[in-house]
This record gives structure tokens, C-alpha cells and sequence, in this order.
């Protein structure tokens, strides 16, 4: 297998992911900055122009970083960050689509729109009348996420998941692009502080972050 991997935040948790496993995959980088993935021959393996993607020994590519995560817990399960058993499994993924659909998803084009805006014009549809509306949507969700937090250690409760990994990388790299959550916020603070000591948080930051820089 190799990972073509990436200074950005969802082949972080990638990267996270694989930390947390003890697993080593090669690796080959892709300058994401400079639109190598939206060029060929990257296009050949991965269509949709994303990072990361997992080129398989059987020549398939996979991509879309959960599902490369969810592929790689079926080839080794231990120890489980998606869940030992079908109800396990599925609060992982419950808390996977609230925290992408109401939270990352809303950062990510919010910062396309916004500090990315210059990176991104001219390669995917970019409106920049929607950024500062995003951020506000972004900012109320993860006050709303902070209130489900409530008795818990981790999203799915006392299990260190996908979920979590997804969440912390995402605004982590949220901090790195002028949005910051509320620190304040007694639920959502503890836990991200807690994720951030975890060694796989350092080890995940791609080796080209630069202080002051995009977080990823």
C-alpha cells in the first residue's frame, strides 16, 4: 500500500489515526498547494482531486479519509477506534456525521471562502458573500456540540474513536485559519486540550507545518 498523503487537515487524521494504530504505511507526498492534485496523473488515481488516497497493492485507490480509516480497522482491529461491536460501531458513526455535517464541513468551505480564497479561486466554485456566514454557523454548532459533551470523556463516551480524531484535527486546523472555538466553553475545552496531549497529535502534524501557519 502507499498513502499519497498531504499538508492538509484530512490526511491528518490519517496520519493521526495511523499513530494511534502503531501502523506504518509508505507514504508519498502531494503538493496540494501547488494544485498538484487536481492534475494529472493524480487525477488517474484518485478522480475526485482530493487528499489522501490509498493506492492498494491490487492497483484500486481508495479515498476519503474515513473510509480509508474504516478500511484499515478491518485489516487490523486492535486496538478498536471504531467499536468492537455493531452498537459501538455505529455511535462512532453517529458522531462522525454530526461533527462533519454540523461542524467540519462548515470550517472547510468556510475557509475556502475566506483565508483560502485566493488558493482556491479558480479551482472548485468559491463564493466569498458565504464565508463569514459559515464561520457563524460553525461557531453556533460547536457551542451546540460543547452541550452534548456534557459527562463525557471522549464523543462516544469513555471510547477514543474516529470521531474524536476527525474532530480535533479539524479544528485544530480551524485555530491555524482565523477560527478558534471558544475557549471558554467548559465541555468542548477539557476535551480538545485532552486529545491534544495524546502523542499521536504531535506525531500526526505534517512535517512542512510551519508555526503560524495551516495547521494540518
Amino acid at each position: 500500500m502507499l498513502l499519497l498523503d498531504a499538508l492538509s487537515p484530512a490526511p491528518r487524521t490519517v496520519r493521526m489515526y495511523l499513530a494511534e494504530k502503531g501502523l506504518h504505511i509508505p507514504s508519498r507526498q502531494v503538493d496540494v498547494f501547488a494544485g498538484e492534485n487536481r492534475q494529472q496523473p493524480y487525477l488517474r488515481l484518485n478522480p475526485a482531486g482530493q487528499t489522501p488516497a490509498l493506492l492498494l497493492d491490487d492497483g484500486q485507490c481508495l479515498a476519503e479519509s474515513v473510509a480509508i480509516m474504516e478500511y484499515l480497522e478491518e485489516l487490523h482491529p486492535e486496538p478498536p477506534l471504531l467499536g468492537r461491536t455493531p452498537i459501538e460501531r455505529a455511535c462512532t458513526r453517529q458522531w462522525l456525521r454530526r461533527v462533519e455535517l454540523a461542524i467540519t464541513e462548515n470550517i472547510h468551505n468556510a475557509y475556502h471562502y475566506a483565508e483560502g480564497l485566493a488558493r482556491f479561486r479558480g479551482r472548485i466554485p468559491v463564493e466569498a458573500e458565504a464565508g463569514p456566514a459559515l464561520k457563524r454557523v460553525a461557531q453556533d454548532r460547536i457551542a451546540w456540540l460543547d452541550g452534548m459533551l456534557a459527562g463525557h470523556r471522549f464523543l462516544a463516551g469513555e471510547r477514543f474513536t474516529l470521531a474524536d480524531i476527525w474532530l480535533y484535527v479539524w479544528l485544530d486546523f480551524a485555530d491555524s485559519v482565523g477560527q478558534p472555538f471558544d475557549r471558554r466553553l467548559r465541555n468542548l475545552t477539557p476535551w480538545f486540550d485532552s486529545i491534544a496531549a495524546r502523542a499521536s497529535a504531535a506525531a500526526s502534524l505534517h512535517p512542512r507545518c510551519q508555526p503560524g501557519g495551516v495547521r494540518g
